[in-house]
Formats: structure tokens, sequence, C-alpha cells
């Protein structure tokens, strides 16, 4: 028993000199996904959803908390992906009041009129869109998206969403934007994560007109 417990440390030792982690998940290093529209132009806001098709050796951290800032009279981010049972704060740091509201159906809400360094916050329990409005302010518009995903990312100005620290496995990779045609998204697909660092592309259609907040055309205080 001595001498198996002494060969089973020495192999342990041997592959921590050469880096390896006995009993640690196996990471792929990083995935970006570049995002754009039937002709080429990058798409900011968004969403790339990976859904493993096997079990995490880690599961992937969950954060039950975001934030939707009212700024310079804007929605701040415009759009919010968030996991199933968030709390999303709505703090408001301009000098008008705010009356933030929605009618979307995974979650229907009213925070009547508040005012700066005041803050307000919902549960968003069931996945869906949510589409987020002022009552106040007809420019102001944003959305949150709940997803049961466990691993997701939005897309910069750059029209690149990405990951890092991911487990080799095969995921299902599911894209999402506001302005998403109902016919505007491709099928899921199954990517294979291998490689210290992998790349992929994706193309959503929009719709010609889709609603998006503005500067406010004039001084609201």
């Amino acid at each position: 028993m001595f001498k198996l417990f002494v060969k089973y440390s020495s192999i342990v030792f041997g592959l921590a000199l050469l880096g390896v982690q006995v009993g640690m998940p196996a990471y792929a290093g990083s995935l970006t996904v570049k995002v754009s529209d039937p002709k080429g132009a990058l798409l900011e806001n968004a969403v790339i959803f990976l859904t493993p098709q096997f079990v995490l050796n880690s599961p992937a951290p969950v954060r039950d908390d975001a934030e939707m800032r009212q700024q310079n009279i804007l929605f701040s981010p415009m759009v919010l992906p968030v996991q199933v049972g968030t709390n999303v704060s709505f703090p408001n740091f301009d000098e008008s009041r705010h009356h933030v509201y929605s009618f979307s159906k995974p979650k229907r809400f009213e925070l009547q009129l508040y005012g700066k360094d005041e803050s307000n916050s919902i549960v968003f329990e069931t996945p869906g869109v949510v589409a987020i409005g002022c009552n106040i302010h007809d420019n102001m518009l944003a959305y949150i998206y709940v997803t049961e995903a466990p691993i997701f990312s939005k897309t910069g100005v750059d029209g690149l969403a990405e990951f890092t620290d991911l487990e080799n496995g095969q995921y299902e990779m599911t894209a999402w934007h506001p302005g998403i045609r109902k016919d505007g998204a491709p099928a899921p697909q199954i990517i294979t994560v291998n490689d210290s660092q992998s790349q992929k592309e994706t193309t959503l259609n929009l719709r010609r007109v889709w609603g998006k907040q503005r500067e406010a055309d004039e001084n609201p205080y």
C-alpha cells in the first residue's frame, strides 16, 4: 500500500511539474463570436448564449444581481442579459424623475415616479425578453433578456462577444438581438470548443425598422 501511494504521489508531482492540475477541469481558453447582419455590418448589443451539452466540472458562476441605470435620459445598458432569478436594480442618476415600466409577458411591472439617487429593484423569474420603457421620456427604451443558459456574453461596438475559461466540449450556441426579425435568427448551432482560441461567426437578420432609445430632443430638466 505504501509503495502504491508513493507511486501515485510521484505521478501527481510529475504532472504538476508539467502544469497539469490533477482533478481540475480542462479549459480550452477563449471563444470569440463575431455577429453581423447580412450586409456585413457588425452588430452591437447582440447576445450569444452557450448551453453545455455535458455536465460542467465547475458550474458557471451565478450572478443574482444586475443594474439598469437611468442616466442622461437613457437606460444603460440598453441590452441587459441576466439569468433567471436575477434581481435587477433601477437607480436614477438624472435630475429628472423617471417612471419605469414593462408590459412584456415574462415580467409586467411598474416603478412609479422616483427621483435622483433613488432606486427600485425587480426580480426576473421567467425566461424571455422584457422591453423596458419610461412613462415620462418616450425616447428611453431598453431590453432585459432573462435566460436559463448558464453562459452568455454581449457584443460591443466591434460586433464581438468574448468568452474565457470555457471547458472543453460541445455547446449549443444561440444568438439574439433586440432588432431581430422573427425569422432572422440562425438555427442553434452545436459548436466544439477544444482549442486554446476558437472563433465563430453568425449572421442575424434585423427588422428594417426596430425600436431603440435615442438622445432626448429637448432639455427635460
